[in-house]
């Protein structure tokens, strides 16, 4: 079970202790993602967190990659739209040296332009390297057409030409407007001890301001039916999107059954009818990417392109039947078991229990025990996964592909499938 504290200066200190484990996994947690930046700023929560690695008034970059290396520590930093993490995992007596290098980087770092017009290119073979993954980028088309205009339809990344724009002085305003104490949550899990936690955190995070969190749009917005790539690839690979349940929603655990159902295992619906029985696709799951207030569910294929509208005519399908005949009971319990199971297997590291109550306490959201989790899921009936069928599988569907097809020839047939 986990402990929580409130520092002098608004930082939550979430840890949990975990038996028989000498490593702890320790994560500090920023309100800012891609969602909240503005004209001007698209990526520049994804560069700040590049940035933070390369050099303090303390330590150079070099010198922060020796000194992590040195503590035999795993270390690294992801940003979502909704938030960022600068984390590591190390042995248990070396957690407070690893905290104070995190520490130095997160208000200390000097955002130097020499650094920034070298992280610049480093950032834009990132996107380089993304538009070259088309299983990837078609997400990121996706989401433009699901959320059109909204941050949360952007890339986290940003696109060439922004981050070609990032200076330091946007860079240390970034920092003050949002890296302080009302956005930040520090979480550990492993061998530790709470109190022990809570004051390595408030000796080496007492310089973070108070501030206050950023308002947030409004993540209602119309969606576009279509969004296609013509580009030279093997495969066609197509999102089939519709709204999903929010991260905040009560029927999210159902939605995570009814997921599983469709496209979440080897026996899933999705999986058995177009791969195991057609053999139109290796790779063909289903998924919902959830934000606090809003969230998309989406079904990935990839298949050669002469049977694109074959598959997506059998994803349409199969949703339909969901729809109209929902679960029995037997399938119902199977995919309950087999989602509890795996909840609890991904569990077991350190890593994963912190990003679990990291990535839900940062936000706000209901911080639920590993227990109370499977009690969630073990409470879902056929009702509850009837409601969740109908409020979205009926709705009108986002599609996004990346095909060697002519754009409004694929559009055009496209089209007349989802009639």
């Amino acid at each position: 079970m986990y402990q929580l504290s409130t520092l002098d200066n608004g930082i939550k200190v979430i840890t949990e202790r975990m038996e028989n484990v000498r490593s702890v996994s320790i994560g500090v947690w920023f309100r800012v993602g891609s969602r909240d930046e503005r004209a001007g700023q698209y990526g520049l929560s994804h560069f700040m967190e590049h940035m933070f690695f390369k050099g303090t008034a303390n330590r150079d970059a070099l010198a922060i990659s020796q000194d992590f290396e040195s503590l035999g520590a795993e270390q690294n930093a992801f940003t979502s739209k909704e938030y960022t993490c600068y984390y590591a995992r190390v042995v248990d007596d070396r957690l407070p040296a690893v905290m104070g290098i995190i520490a130095d980087m997160l208000t200390g770092s000097l955002f130097d332009q020499a650094s920034i017009d070298s992280e610049r290119e480093v950032v834009i073979e990132e996107i380089a390297r993304s538009e070259d993954t088309p299983d990837d980028y078609v997400f990121e088309l996706f989401s433009e057409a699901a959320m059109p205009g909204h941050n949360l339809g952007r890339q986290i990344i940003g696109s060439r030409q922004s981050v070609g724009s990032f200076m330091q002085d946007d860079c240390l305003a970034y920092r003050e407007q949002h890296y302080h104490a009302a956005n930040c949550v520090v979480v550990a899990c492993g061998s530790l001890e709470h109190q022990a936690v809570v004051e390595l955190a408030a000796e080496l995070l007492d310089k973070l301001p108070a501030g206050r969190h950023s308002l947030r749009d409004d993540a209602a917005v119309k969606s576009l039916p279509f969004k296609l790539l013509q580009k030279d690839t093997e495969q066609a690979h197509m999102i089939y999107g519709l709204p999903g349940i929010s991260a905040a929603d009560d029927d999210r655990f159902a939605a995570t059954l009814l997921d599983t159902a469709l496209g979440g295992g080897m026996s899933s619906r999705l999986f058995q009818e177009i791969r195991e029985k057609r053999g139109l696709a290796y790779a063909v799951y289903a998924t919902t990417v959830s934000f606090v207030d809003a969230a998309n569910f989406v079904v990935y294929v990839g298949t050669r392109p002469e049977n694109l509208e074959e598959v997506a005519g059998l994803v349409r399908s199969e949703l339909a039947r969901m729809l109209s005949d929902g679960m029995d009971a037997q399938e119902l319990r199977r995919m309950q078991d087999y989602v509890i199971g795996r909840t609890v297997l991904s569990q077991e590291s350190t890593a994963a229990r912190m990003i679990r109550l990291g990535s839900t306490a940062v936000n706000e959201l209901e911080l639920l025990s590993l227990d109370e989790t499977i009690e969630a899921l073990e409470a879902v009936s056929l009702d509850d996964v009837q409601r969740v069928c109908q409020r979205i599988l009926g709705e009108p569907p986002t599609v996004a592909v990346i095909s060697p097809f002519a754009t409004d020839d694929l559009q055009a047939r496209l089209q007349g499938l989802m009639a």
